[in-house]
């Protein structure tokens, strides 16, 4: 694949997970695919996969599982 900021083709997507928001207002979403280009070393998402993050957010009552998670501060 074709880097957007550098335009060499050494591209790789890779799934991250993101979280958006805190405490009771959470949301993690795994699975999201973003951009990788060896050479410039920028990561980016494709705006396909920045709509689909806003679908998420706007129906996640009706798609998000919720689950436990532990969270620890960096001290």
């Amino acid at each position: 694949m074709i880097c957007d900021i550098c335009g060499e083709s050494s591209v790789r997507q890779r799934y991250i997970s993101r979280s958006y928001g805190q405490g009771e207002a959470l949301l993690v979403i795994e699975g999201v695919p973003m951009m990788s280009c060896s050479h410039c070393g920028e990561s980016y998402l494709t705006p396909q996969t920045l709509h689909e993050i806003e679908r998420i957010k706007r129906q996640r009552d009706g798609i998000a599982v919720k689950r436990p998670v532990a969270v620890a501060a960096f001290a």
